[in-house]
């Protein structure tokens, strides 16, 4: 994008996906604005190429910091994400990910809510309640900063599908329907 040499994606099976990741001590700090580019250029390349991608974290590119970025009616960078609430109840919507090359999908079992605190670039303390696709989403990318992935979350190894039966069957019910 715009020139600027695009990141790799880690991919299933590499062991930095695996490992927790550090704390952001200035999420001002031109390093952080730095891999926030990176993702959210990323991002925007497998959206391009696939028609696919939320949301990215930074360990799927590397780098083992507390950073996301979303692309969730508009940008959206976050330092230091964490959950600090949730529902009981629990849902399993269709989840797959970058870091699986989107070759395949699966049910993943997530809470219906969750209330999530983070930092925005500014240093400034946020919090936002998430429902349904949004609170899935965030679960998904906060799993990546603690080294836990969709397959960990899914409900059954019956729920597996490569992406042409997804699309055919069951994209009309997944966050990508539109």
């Amino acid at each position: 994008m715009c020139g600027m040499p695009l990141r790799a994606t880690l991919q299933l099976g590499h062991p930095a996906l695996r490992e927790p990741c550090a704390e952001v001590d200035d999420p001002s700090a031109p390093d952080v604005a730095a891999v926030v580019t990176d993702l959210r250029d990323t991002l925007a390349d497998w959206v391009a190429r696939t028609g696919y991608g939320r949301g990215i974290a930074a360990p799927q590119i590397g780098v083992p910091s507390r950073l996301v970025y979303l692309d969730v009616d508009g940008p959206w960078p976050m330092v230091n994400p964490r959950i600090v609430a949730r529902s009981e109840a629990t849902w399993a919507p269709w989840d797959s990910c970058l870091s699986f090359s989107l070759e395949f999908f699966c049910r993943a079992r997530r809470a219906v809510w969750v209330d999530v605190e983070y930092l925005g670039l500014d240093g400034r303390r946020r919090t936002v309640h998430a429902e349904n696709e949004l609170g899935e989403l965030l679960q998904h990318e906060l799993d990546h900063l603690d080294g836990v992935l969709a397959v960990d979350r899914m409900t059954d190894a019956s729920t597996l599908c490569l992406r042409g039966e997804f699309e055919r069957r069951h994209r009309a019910e997944s966050p990508y329907r539109r």
